[in-house]
């Protein structure tokens, strides 16, 4: 999940001021995450390619929502057959405790400075208002989506708008659709990075890993954090639904 922005962004600001780096191949599996961070590593995808070096990305298992928000930030595009991705879209989920509380004998009293201030408490439903307040910031924030889309593929908005649903491609379904230039893997985008790069010869290739914690802290993380951060309520660009085996 894309939950924090700071380490990639870093990382690409030092392939853009870098004179040893020819072109960029930014590999991505993620179903999203975040919508903040997402913004911030497609703003500096967008100035990598700003500073004349050619961002390519590579589509993996999963680059879905936010992942692809991302991804359209890129020159180019290359996803395998079977990537998943799309899912254009943004979701806020906002619990709701009040069956569990009442049978636990569990009850509260809020003071609140305004009508709005306690929007989405779990031991109480969204009134009408506080879903129509909620839904207007989905949309707009999917209309932000929508534009990113559509700058980054040099596509209209009405034309990313109508593939905006939340549904999900495999890679050759979003290649008919646009949303991909070409079928390949990992390799095919850093060969295609060289040649637009106009590099002689074989691709000379530097392969940045970000930081990662310990295995079973990663584990823990990106199996109940995830779902931890949904449940306290959020907005986000994330695909949530089956991977392929």
């Amino acid at each position: 999940m894309i939950q924090d922005a700071a380490d990639l962004v870093e990382a690409l600001e030092r392939f853009r001021t870098s004179e040893a780096t020819v072109a960029v191949v930014l590999r991505i599996d993620s179903p999203g995450g975040a919508v903040a961070p997402s913004q911030e590593i497609y703003d500096e995808v967008q100035r990598v390619r700003e500073g004349g070096k050619p961002v390519f990305a590579s589509l993996g298992n999963v680059a879905a929502s936010g992942g692809y928000y991302v991804a359209s930030a890129a020159n180019k595009i290359l996803a395998d057959p079977g990537t998943i991705t799309g899912s254009i879209g943004a979701i806020m989920s906002v619990p709701y405790y009040a069956p569990l509380a009442d049978k636990l004998g569990i009850s509260e009293e809020t003071v609140k400075s305004g009508r709005y201030k306690d929007t989405g408490h779990p031991l109480r439903k969204l009134t009408p208002e506080e879903r129509t307040l909620l839904q207007g910031m989905v949309d707009d924030v999917l209309g932000q989506f929508i534009e990113a889309v559509a700058h980054g593929r040099n596509m209209t908005p009405a034309q990313v708008r109508a593939l905006a649903d939340g549904r999900i491609f495999s890679g050759t379904q979003a290649l008919a659709a646009g949303l991909v230039d070409q079928l390949g893997g990992l390799e095919s985008a850093t060969r295609e990075a060289w040649s637009e790069a106009k590099q002689p010869g074989e691709p000379r290739v530097w392969r940045v890993r970000l930081r990662r914690l310990p295995w079973l802290l990663q584990l823990v993380g990106e199996t109940l954090l995830p779902a931890a951060r949904e449940t306290a309520g959020g907005l986000f660009f994330l695909y949530r639904g089956p991977s392929p085996q």
